[in-house]
């Protein structure tokens, strides 16, 4: 016989000061913890992000420029170190100047910037998206974004709110394509 896995809704506040008191969450999303509890009676939070579908053995190490009182780049780095990149985090109070050092478009730009392989990767990418382009290599592009910060990307999980959004691959002209699109999921 197969258990049920349960999946609880907790509200913020309460349930965040006694996770923070015992230590056992980094980051928590914007307004809601979602947790399930596993075979052996354990509650681990759970994220439509979480499940790692992307098979990749190339680098992992990556770095993550972004503002020390921006939570959702807290979040995104949390889903990332989940789908196993290593991640160094810079935190700066001049993200523009980080923008301009890789010639990023403002349309293009999102809260938080990351370098790996000498590619650049902008805003709430999912993780499987970064591995599927660096399996790729393409010398042509120069990085993937998702300009802005649209609600239910990795970082950006608010209840069951979730904005369409594309994740774009873009040249050092600044042009792009679609890479994958995120209408449902």
């Amino acid at each position: 016989m197969k258990k049920n896995k349960k999946l609880y809704l907790f509200s913020f506040t309460p349930i965040l000061v006694i996770f923070l008191i015992l230590g056992n969450i980094n980051y928590l999303s914007n307004h809601y913890i979602f947790a399930r509890v596993n075979n052996i009676g354990q509650t681990i939070l759970a994220s439509n992000w979480d499940e790692n579908k992307i098979d990749y053995h190339g680098n992992t190490n990556i770095t993550v420029d972004r503002s020390p009182s921006c939570g959702c780049c807290g979040g995104w780095i949390g889903h990332i170190q989940k789908q196993g990149f290593e991640v160094t985090e810079i935190k700066t109070n001049d993200m523009e100047t980080i923008k301009q050092k890789y010639n990023l478009p403002s349309e293009l730009t999102s809260c938080h910037t990351a370098i790996i392989d000498n590619y650049v990767m902008e805003g709430h990418i999912p993780a499987d998206d970064i591995k599927r382009f660096l399996a790729q290599k393409p010398a042509d592009l120069k990085g993937l974004t998702v300009p802005a910060m649209p609600i239910g990307t990795p970082g950006m999980e608010s209840d069951n709110i979730k904005q369409a959004f594309k994740v774009l691959a873009f040249n050092h002209q600044g042009e792009t394509n679609i890479f994958k699109s995120y209408e449902k999921y």
